[in-house]
């Protein structure tokens, strides 16, 4: 609307009654700002970070109800009489007891990547080293249609390393849509200052990075404008910006930092199919986590790492300390341009939120732990992990350069044409037998193929591994993830760790652009 009133053509620009020229300037000035400034950017100002829920554990038992709903077209988890996603908080060995509902319509309002939409839904718990079997991370045989509901018991391994997770739909054909939608939220197991002893009294931030679409927005223009993307695109993508990242389900909220307030930040891409290149305004992430996986787990000596920004793919995570910059000085978080390649999406720069300095008296440096609303208690669970496990798992460290120089035991090739998306020349399909086995007790070398014009984040259920080397060339910091970037028309070789005796059963692996998963980039993995 902005848009068209500045080119229109205005006689008068305010009434001829106003005859007071300090009144008509002011008035001009305020008519100018609304037209120039969205009101979504004037309130972005003043919204400060939304807190989600907390869920944490009793007699060390997780245990919740979420429903999925829709909400003005929109489908949504419903949790304690909110359509909000809450956090869960887990220590090792803990259970998580999760009764989910599906109380979506017969008839969807929506479309999906596979048509006819059937409204179908269950949950994957992602990045956890839990069981692939039902019931627990069984996104194969666990599915729920309208009117049905799904009885999760997800066993924490008593050895399963603290970090950051989380837990989104996972129906094949309906994944991209309701993860867009908003359907999910973050997983946390205790336990990171076992790791990193610092953490133990700084203030914590789970930040849950959506995608929003605004393809079909009368406001499209209005929240671009909100959070600074430039008018001129970057990379190589021909296609409009069709989507922005919201903060915990707010477009560019404010977050409260002191000069020189170290907090502990603890981040999900939580969007369907979208990159972050995150970046905080002069100031460096000190990563301790990637991908829930300690950096210390592996590498006792070089528990952190700073960096001035890092890509983080769709379904990547990041844990790191942040410093506030000094006083009088804005500062950012932003993500950078992305270029995706010629046939990907829009991933431009945008904000992503403001830091602020306290408003309040009493500074935000005071305010240790988990943030809670208010009516929320303190509840033991940081201090169960100390006493129950009051020092890290110990890692037995392996000899990965003879399966570096090794041929690859599986090679993933991912292609793409104008009927779909394809592992290996086939596309997934709910009957299909595995594509490739894994024998459990042992690692193996394995080599992913991009042959698109276009980036794809490669993901493993169950298990993470040591992503080393790029287009054949090793990687500056190889690392333990469970989500890696495959470049366009290269490639990446990976470590996988099959060693857990709890991962058995059929799982998966895909690109975790959901759109491409959906459409058949997915395929059967058999742990035995």
């Amino acid at each position: 609307m902005g848009g068209t009133m500045r080119n229109q053509k205005q006689p008068r620009m305010f009434p001829f009654w106003v005859e007071d020229r300090g009144l008509s300037l002011f008035l001009a000035l305020l008519l100018l700002i609304t037209i120039l400034v969205p009101i979504d950017h004037l309130c972005a100002q003043t919204v400060a970070l939304a807190e989600p829920p907390q869920v944490q554990a009793k007699n060390h038992v997780v245990s919740l109800t979420l429903r999925a709903v829709n909400d003005n077209g929109r489908d949504a988890f419903a949790f304690d009489g909110e359509n909000v996603a809450p956090v869960i908080r887990a220590s090792p060995g803990d259970v998580l007891k999760i009764t989910y509902s599906n109380d979506l319509p017969a008839k969807p309002p929506e479309t999906c990547a596979i048509n006819p939409c059937m409204d179908m839904t269950n949950l994957h718990f992602h990045g956890l080293t839990v069981s692939p079997n039902s019931p627990q991370d069984d996104v194969i045989g666990m599915m729920a249609r309208p009117g049905q509901t799904l009885h999760y018991s997800v066993e924490i391994p008593r050895d399963h390393p603290p970090g950051l997770f989380w837990y989104h739909t996972h129906p094949h054909g309906e994944s991209h849509r309701q993860v867009l939608d908003g359907m999910s939220g973050a997983i946390i197991i205790e336990g990171m200052e076992r790791y990193v002893p610092e953490v133990k009294g700084l203030r914590e931030r789970v930040l849950v990075l959506r995608g929003r679409s605004i393809e079909h927005d009368p406001n499209a223009v209005a929240l671009m404008r909100t959070v600074d993307i430039p008018p001129k695109g970057c990379g190589s993508e021909a296609e409009r910006v069709e989507e922005i990242f919201t903060v915990n389900g707010v477009v560019r909220p404010r977050i409260e930092l002191a000069p020189n307030e170290r907090q502990f930040w603890r981040v999900v891409n939580a969007s369907a199919d979208r990159y972050l290149d995150l970046q905080l305004d002069g100031q460096t992430f000190q990563i301790m986590a990637l991908d829930g996986m300690p950096l210390a787990y592996h590498d006792p000596e070089h528990p952190t790492r700073a960096v001035d920004h890092l890509l983080v793919a769709p379904a990547g995570r990041l844990e790191a300390i942040v410093t506030g910059p000094p006083a009088g000085i804005h500062r950012a978080l932003r993500t950078l341009c992305v270029d995706t390649g010629p046939a990907g999406d829009p991933n431009p720069a945008m904000v992503l939120a403001d830091l602020v300095q306290p408003s309040s008296a009493r500074s935000s440096a005071e305010q240790t732990g988990p943030d809670r609303r208010p009516d929320q208690p303190v509840a033991p669970q940081r201090q169960q992990a100390h006493v129950l496990h009051n020092r890290p798992p110990i890692y037995k460290p392996i000899d990965v350069e003879p399966l570096k120089k090794a041929e690859p035991a599986f090679t993933v090739i991912f292609t793409e044409d104008e009927n779909g998306f394809y592992i290996n020349g086939r596309k997934y399909a709910p009957d299909a037998s595995a594509m490739t086995t894994a024998r459990v007790g042992s690692y193996q070398h394995w080599r992913i193929l991009n042959r698109t014009a276009e980036l794809h984040p490669f993901h493993i259920h169950q298990v993470h591994f040591l992503a080393y080397a790029e287009n054949d060339a090793p990687l500056a910091h190889a690392e333990w993830l469970d989500t890696v970037n495959i470049p366009v028309g290269g490639s990446a070789d990976v470590i996988l760790d099959f060693t857990n005796p709890i991962i058995k059963g059929m799982s998966v692996f895909h690109c975790h652009l959901l759109n491409h998963e959906d459409k058949g980039m997915m395929a059967k993995i058999l742990f035995k």
